[in-house]
């Protein structure tokens, strides 16, 4: 005998209850409710469940897991903490996977790191020229669908850094500007990112500007002090020297971002985004923004 069920989503603005209607035996049956709070409002049902079963994320104790980190800023008093609303909190969360003294870490790296680099941090928005020009020059690239894990990709194409026009610095900033304008998305804090960076014609004399100096401030900026969460960093055409440039930054990661990185890639379309992909190399409108 085969057994036939559907499920009716019912929503009273708070939770969602789904109830079971057995078609063999017309029996009703009531799971529990997908408690939710004014925090996760705008999340769907699964995204929800996903962030419980992944994150550790309860909403019978989100405040307090909050507050929580809110109360070791007294720890730091050599840093200025210049936000700390619950829903910025809450991404710090996120991103440990709520261990809290893991975010409250993460929460401090993020404001030390803009007061050890103020510099970089000065006119942080996209009319900043520096930021501009990155940005029209396509880093990063932000294709327009997710993956199948609902994450964000996010695409470099290094052959197309002009470093007459632009610096590694005001690239790094604008991929760090775009990533706080991504991560409101609270879908994203939870799903992530993928980064693909595509190191096809990257020239060894463009490759000779990555020092290891600037190399390990991206590194700090990205992988140590933003509350992002990267399923995986992909290497698509890379050169020998960009093999050998591995090598030098590979004691800045850490185990987890190590394991991340897949290198080796000969093309793009083992990612499954074959035609977002190439429609945004020939320069096709609708797959990206910036």
């Amino acid at each position: 005998m085969f057994l036939i069920y559907i499920c009716f989503l019912v929503s009273d603005g708070i939770s969602y209850t789904c109830f079971w209607m057995d078609y063999t035996t017309y029996e009703l049956k009531v799971i529990p409710p997908c408690k939710m709070t004014h925090l996760q409002t705008g999340l769907s049902p699964e995204t929800i469940e996903k962030a419980r079963l992944e994150l550790n994320e309860n909403p019978d104790i989100l405040h307090q897991d909050i507050q929580q980190v809110r109360d070791m800023i007294i720890t730091r008093p050599d840093i200025g903490f210049l936000r700390t609303d619950d829903a910025f909190i809450l991404r710090f969360l996120r991103a440990r996977k709520f261990h809290q003294t893991d975010a409250f870490r993460l929460l401090a790296q993020y404001f030390q790191y803009r007061q050890l680099n103020l510099d970089m941090f000065k006119n942080f928005k996209a009319d900043d020229p520096g930021i501009k020009r990155a940005l029209i020059d396509g880093f990063p690239g932000v294709l327009e669908k997710r993956d199948h894990y609902g994450r964000k990709i996010l695409l470099l194409f290094a052959a197309n850094w002009d470093q007459s026009r632009n610096s590694f610095t005001d690239i790094l900033r604008a991929i760090l500007l775009s990533l706080e304008v991504l991560i409101e998305d609270q879908e994203l804090q939870i799903n992530g990112f993928i980064l693909i960076i595509d190191w096809s014609n990257f020239s060894f004399k463009q490759a000779s500007k990555l020092t290891p100096s600037i190399l390990k401030l991206a590194i700090e900026g990205l992988q140590d002090s933003f509350p992002a969460r990267f399923g995986g960093v992909h290497f698509v055409n890379q050169p020998w020297y960009i093999h050998a440039l591995y090598t030098l930054i590979k004691p800045f990661l850490k185990d987890k971002t190590r394991k991340r990185v897949i290198r080796g890639g000969e093309n793009l379309h083992a990612y499954g985004q074959r035609k977002f992909l190439l429609s945004c190399d020939s320069g096709g409108t609708g797959t990206v923004s910036h």
